[in-house]
C-alpha cells in the first residue's frame, strides 16, 4: 500500500532578519509550489522568535518528496541562505481535515 510522505523541511534564518520581510519572501515564492508534480500541501514555517524558518509538505509518495526536496529545495534554500537545510521525511498514513470534515488514508 503507497501512503503519502510528509517532509518537514528547516532552516536557520540571517540574523535580525525582519519577520514581515520574511513573511513577504514567503508569499512572493508561494505561487512556485502550486506546480509540483505530487505535492498535495505546503505550510511556510516561521519560529516565534524568526530564527527558524522552513515548511511542512504533503506529498502523494515518498519519491515525489525525495526527488523535489533534494533536487530543487536544498538547492534553493543553500544558494538563498547559504546553510544546510535540515529535511525529515515521514510515512503518512491518516490525515483529519478538519476543513473539509474527511478522514484520509
Amino acid at each position: 500500500m503507497k501512503t503519502m510522505t510528509t517532509a518537514i523541511i528547516q532552516f536557520p534564518l540571517p540574523p535580525g532578519a525582519p519577520l514581515e520581510a520574511v513573511k513577504r519572501g514567503f508569499l512572493e515564492v508561494a505561487p512556485f509550489y502550486q506546480g509540483p508534480p505530487g505535492l498535495l500541501r505546503k505550510y511556510f514555517l516561521l519560529s516565534d522568535d524568526g530564527a527558524t524558518g522552513g515548511g511542512v509538505y504533503l506529498w502523494a509518495s515518498r519519491q515525489s518528496a525525495h526527488d523535489f526536496s533534494e533536487a530543487t529545495i536544498r538547492p534553493m534554500i543553500k544558494e538563498r541562505f547559504h546553510v544546510e537545510p535540515s529535511i525529515t521525511y515521514f510515512e503518512t498514513p491518516v490525515i483529519v481535515d478538519n476543513v473539509s470534515s474527511e478522514i484520509l488514508s
